[in-house]
């Protein structure tokens, strides 16, 4: 077997730490919205919002992704200041109440991520990798945060869906790098279930391995996706078995940090990955 490409990297935010290197870390999503695809409208309270972060960090999130606006295919774009009162109340209440929790602000709208960060967020989790608003590169530069930078494209015009998203990726790290990102803050995202059909899906799913090799950790965001539904014939609330197999099929080709809605589940998937690809001998004294 092929030992996966496995970067050490360590972020230290406040009073909120981030490793990679020797532990899968887990994102848990907290959608502050009420129309995303599998959980739109269920902590769209912000009291309730901030009492589900808290449990998926009881479950074992090691991350909360925080996001306020869906990005499912066909939602409605949401405005700067709609999105601003869906999630600053949340990342100022969490940070306040646990500020240890680092926290990622899933928007590609650099208003949002600078006001989150001002807020107590850590980390800028852009689904568009720094195209859609030319000022996020900077604010990220500015602030000097982790930035994750997910592939993601207007069409589906494929030459080569691997080549091609090589070619993506390297021009949203150009970006950051050029506004003054250091390439240390930088972890990539293959966007799957974005610009691609089951087909690409999957055979973006095979080729995470070619990935990982351009020099930065990948974050793996497949919970309860359509392909997965789609393999399975399955509704999106009864696919976490589908997602524990896209996990544990990432974090052998090297992905470093899982994004998952199910975190208690999904974390027994992680400990036994864990297991064979960092060696960890102790599952009772796993602390990430």
């Amino acid at each position: 077997m092929n030992i996966p490409t496995l970067y050490q990297r360590s972020y230290q935010m406040g009073d909120a730490k981030l490793t990679l290197g020797h532990s899968t870390q887990i994102m848990g999503i907290l959608n502050v919205t009420p129309d995303s695809f599998s959980d739109g409208g269920l902590h769209y309270n912000p009291e309730i919002a901030v009492l589900h972060a808290l449990k998926l960090v009881e479950d074992g999130a090691n991350i909360i992704d925080i996001g306020g606006e869906s990005t499912r295919p066909g939602h409605e774009p949401v405005g700067v200041e709609e999105e601003l009162a869906r999630v600053i109340p949340v990342v100022q209440a969490i940070h306040r109440i646990a500020p240890h929790i680092p926290l990622s602000v899933d928007t590609y709208k650099a208003e949002v991520a600078r006001q989150a960060l001002e807020a107590g967020a850590h980390i800028i989790n852009d689904v568009w990798g720094f195209k859609a608003d030319p000022d996020m590169a900077r604010v990220a530069a500015e602030f000097d945060c982790p930035v994750i930078l997910m592939h993601n494209r207007h069409d589906r015009n494929y030459s080569d869906l691997v080549s091609d998203m090589l070619s993506d990726l390297k021009e949203s790290i150009q970006l950051a790098l050029d506004a003054g990102v250091r390439k240390e803050q930088i972890i990539l995202d293959p966007g799957i279930g974005f610009a691609k059909d089951y087909d690409e899906n999957i055979h973006a799913m095979t080729s995470l391995d070619i990935l990982s090799q351009l020099g930065f950790p990948l974050l793996l965001a497949t919970s309860r996706k359509r392909f997965i539904r789609t393999a399975l014939d399955l509704p999106v609330d009864d696919v976490v078995e589908g997602t524990a197999a896209t996990v544990a099929f990432g974090i052998a080709q090297g992905c470093q940090i899982v994004r998952v809605h199910d975190v208690a589940q999904i974390k027994r998937t992680v400990r036994m990955c864990d297991a064979m690809v960092y060696g960890a001998k102790n599952p009772l004294s796993y602390g990430g």
